[in-house]
């Protein structure tokens, strides 16, 4: 890492993985830097608000500040606005979890969630809402992945890292071919589905969201749930609908260009 800001960034995308906080020593372990320098970075966050030390030589931990930062700008995007009736539509229909991811043009983040389950087993995505999908384990990466040729899906899962951070279900791929195979599936099939891949005991069912006027994907959702509960068979019996949410996406990212506006601008920049 050349620069402070790259360091400093670094810093609250390692903390922001952690909410529970980070002691000095594990986050320059963590991130390959000098304690003294992760400290000084520490300090001067603090000043700006952006972190909090428990206590006295305690661990660190974000605040509230880049959160609502984060908050305030999704919402002025119209994101909300247009994907949440979808996305609770869906989510009233199938009584399971919906989620929507968008891509920023380098990676896929979740953006947009549903709870369908009232009661009995659910699986609640507080701790994954605004982070950035794993592509080898969540069955939206895998989705996405099969938008791609089979190079540029490797080069982004080696970009990202095979692994999940935090660990990931017994089912999740352990190689690269193990990967591919469940790509190329998922390419044939129009959708990717696992089960204890992302995390042990939740399956999932994920497509794409195309741009409506080019094809190109722009995200994904999907309909995920206890595994006990969200067998394959159930899972591909909601396929038709949630074939039809990503449809009514696709349609409504029109409406408002923040849905694919970095997907817009990626493609300008790779044709310049």
């Amino acid at each position: 890492m050349s620069s402070a800001l790259e360091k400093g960034l670094s810093v609250i995308g390692y903390l922001a993985e952690r909410p529970e906080g980070a002691s000095i020593t594990d986050i320059a372990k963590g991130l390959d830097l000098p304690p003294s320098g992760v400290h000084r970075l520490l300090k001067e966050l603090e000043t700006l608000g952006y972190t909090h030390q428990a206590r006295e030589h305690g661990d660190y931990r974000l605040t509230l500040k880049l959160a609502t930062a984060g908050l305030s700008f999704l919402a002025r995007t119209g994101i909300p606005d247009l994907s949440q009736p979808i996305l609770d539509r869906l989510a009233q229909s199938t009584k399971e979890l919906i989620r929507m991811a968008l891509s920023d043009g380098e990676k896929l983040v979740w953006v947009g969630v549903s709870q369908g389950a009232t009661s009995g087993l659910r699986y609640d995505p507080d701790a994954e809402h605004g982070q950035i999908v794993h592509l080898s384990a969540a069955s939206g990466g895998q989705a996405w992945l099969s938008g791609m040729d089979d190079d540029a899906a490797i080069a982004a899962v080696m970009k990202q890292g095979l692994e999940k951070s935090g660990g990931a279900g017994v089912s999740a791929p352990k190689s690269v071919a193990e990967l591919m195979a469940l790509v190329q599936a998922a390419r044939k099939n129009g959708y990717a589905l696992n089960a204890n891949s992302f995390m042990l005991g939740m399956a999932a069912i994920a497509v794409l969201i195309r741009h409506p006027e080019t094809g190109v994907p722009i995200g994904t959702v999907s309909i995920a749930g206890p595994a006990a509960r969200a067998t394959p068979e159930l899972l591909r019996g909601f396929l038709p609908e949630l074939q039809q949410a990503a449809a009514d996406l696709a349609e409504a990212s029109l409406a408002g260009r923040s849905f694919s506006r970095w997907y817009d601008e990626s493609v300008a920049r790779k044709q310049a």
